[in-house]
């Protein structure tokens, strides 16, 4: 019986049209471009314009990618989106996705692992393909993440930007996907989270009901280097790969620091790694999908590749997803 794989056809991506540099930020909040380049490596972020919505850029990035893909939106059987800035508590923005395109009838739904969205989603998409339940699949990442923070709070709000991007997965007799590894552990909630929501009820005393990101930006940075560490040896073993076999190294970009040290743990030169955080910043679920499409489009990534996707997220959550392009 031959083996069926999952395999990406097209990508695609959408940024707001706003830029807003550090030297923007130096207008109205307590910091500087000399020191968010040193702690982050950030330059620049994209922002959402007043009513541009997730469900917005989502829906961009997926016509690229489906254009990409010479893939017609009838043709999609499941989309699956990883958002943790859903455009309404439900329908899911997957359903309102899928209805602008014209892709009424598969099946739908958003996957919210935060900055690891798109790579659980990925996850899930496979699993699809590879069970032969689907054929075709659609996987958005995609956040207005500007939208839950406060400028005040000059150490975070420095660091996330909006953005999406999409794949289109096609089952196929030749390898693409070859592992995914997803994980999360809930006891660390409370060192990046967003504490309010429907059922334990929002706060009407602070700005914006309480819903922003709260984070303990070092304790999480200790966190992330350690966790992607086993994570890459995990995927590679998974894989049945050596580090040496790897072509390519595109990470989440939340920061430059935390890319470095997985770099080095695999012995790759950064030279072979996708880095984007300069442009976009963190776009969370956004961010992977991106940096591919920016890495195919650019040249840099070709078919016959092998490519290790990773992220770190809030829950905690982590996902790896290698795969030959």
């Amino acid at each position: 019986m031959t083996q069926i794989y999952s395999r990406i056809v097209g990508t695609g991506s959408a940024l707001p049209e706003r830029v807003l540099t550090n030297a923007d930020l130096e207008k109205f909040v307590d910091t500087s471009d000399e020191w968010i380049r040193e702690r982050t490596g950030i330059r620049q972020r994209h922002v959402a314009a007043e009513g541009e919505t997730t469900g917005d850029l989502s829906t961009l990035a997926a016509q690229r990618a489906l254009e990409a893909a010479g893939v017609k939106a009838s043709e999609i059987d499941l989309i699956v989106l990883g958002t943790t800035t859903p455009d309404i508590i439900f329908p899911s923005t997957a359903c309102l996705v899928q209805h602008r395109l014209g892709a009424n009838g598969c099946a739908a739904f958003d996957v919210n692992a935060a900055c690891s969205g798109f790579v659980y989603a990925l996850g899930v998409a496979d699993k699809f393909i590879r069970s032969g339940q689907s054929k075709k699949v659609l996987v958005i990442g995609a956040e207005t993440l500007t939208r839950m923070v406060r400028w005040e709070e000059r150490e975070t709000c420095v660091l996330f930007g909006d953005g999406a991007g999409a794949v289109v997965l096609e089952a196929s007799s030749e390898p693409g996907i070859y592992a995914t590894c997803l994980h999360a552990d809930g006891g660390y909630k409370e060192l990046l989270w967003n504490p309010v929501g429907v059922s334990v009820g929002f706060k009407d005393d602070e700005p914006n009901h309480g819903v922003h990101i709260r984070m303990s930006g070092r304790e999480v940075f200790k966190v992330a280097v350690k966790t992607l560490d086993a994570l890459v040896e995990e995927t590679l073993k998974a894989a049945n790969m050596e580090a040496a076999q790897l072509d390519w190294l595109i990470p989440h970009q939340a920061n430059l620091r935390i890319i470095e040290a997985t770099a080095k743990r695999l012995g790759m030169p950064m030279e072979q790694v996708i880095v984007t955080v300069d442009k976009h910043a963190n776009t969370s679920a956004g961010s992977v999908p991106l940096a591919l499409d920016f890495a195919v489009r650019s040249g840099k990534v070709r078919r016959g590749q092998n490519l290790l996707l990773e992220a770190f997220g809030g829950g905690f959550t982590w996902a790896s997803a290698l795969l030959r392009y």
